[in-house]
């Protein structure tokens, strides 16, 4: 494995549970309809002839292990789905621990990062969201999608709301994936999505589809943009419909 680089972003703060925030209002069948029909006529993410770039950002605490694993079987999917539409550079990122938050060298084939994520294992600590949207405002050249998976926050979610902020107004939508129920997750992921203008959803433990799905949605959105979305959802529907409604 390259050496990983540890990112630079201050450490985490301490945990303040945050209020409910209201639910996403479900779109009707005919608002998702002329949505589809709005967002073949969008333009992509990134010039043609360019690769998309991703952020592949993932909880490495204790609990995260089976779905860590997960994910490792599941990374190559992202490439191949983005295979037609130009094609998808990763970064991966993990935080575990009491302070550690690394970042991978950028990798363009499904191999490679299995290989870095084969060599991770999960250990006990506190959550780093703060840390994961800092690098990311920070990446540069500019990356067009943050994806991040986890089941839990542990951190001041009003700090976390300021770092979600300048990452929207750099034009970085977060996909926020959770797994689980946690209630204190849900909400601030949700705020994170809607102030980055990205998107939310959580997934059921061990739900290894779902969670495949999701990651195919993600990396094709980096790499085709709105409309390259929509593409694959009127293929797949399900958790990329979800995703698509809420990038309207």
């Amino acid at each position: 494995m390259a050496k990983d680089r540890s990112t630079d972003a201050p450490a985490p703060a301490t945990r303040k549970e945050p209020g409910q925030s209201a639910p996403v209002k479900p779109s009707s069948r005919a608002e998702v309809d002329a949505f589809l029909a709005r967002a073949r006529t969008l333009a992509p993410t990134v010039e043609p002839g360019q690769r998309g770039r991703l952020i592949f950002a993932l909880d490495a605490t204790m609990s995260r292990q089976p779905t860590w694993d997960e994910a490792c079987r599941l990374q190559a999917d992202m490439f191949r789905e983005t295979a037609a539409v130009g094609g998808l550079d990763v970064q991966l990122v993990y935080y575990r621990g009491l302070a550690e938050c690394r970042a991978s060298p950028w990798v363009s084939d499904a191999r490679r990062l299995a290989g870095l994520m084969e060599k991770i294992d999960c250990r006990g600590g506190h959550t780093q969201i703060g840390r994961v949207l800092s690098h990311a405002r920070g990446a540069s050249p500019k990356v067009q999608v943050l994806v991040f998976v986890g089941d839990a926050m542990e951190e001041a979610v009003d700090d976390l709301c300021a770092a979600a902020g300048e990452l929207g107004l750099r034009g970085v939508p977060a996909f926020m994936f959770q797994e689980g129920h946690d209630p204190v997750a849900e909400s601030a992921f949700r705020e994170i999505a809607r102030l980055t203008h990205g998107a939310y959803c959580r997934f059921d433990p061990g739900a290894a589809h779902e969670l495949g799905e999701l990651l195919r949605a993600a990396a094709v959105f980096a790499a085709g943009g709105v409309k390259a979305l929509a593409d694959l959802s009127a293929q797949r529907g399900s958790a990329t419909l979800r995703l698509l409604e809420q990038l309207r």
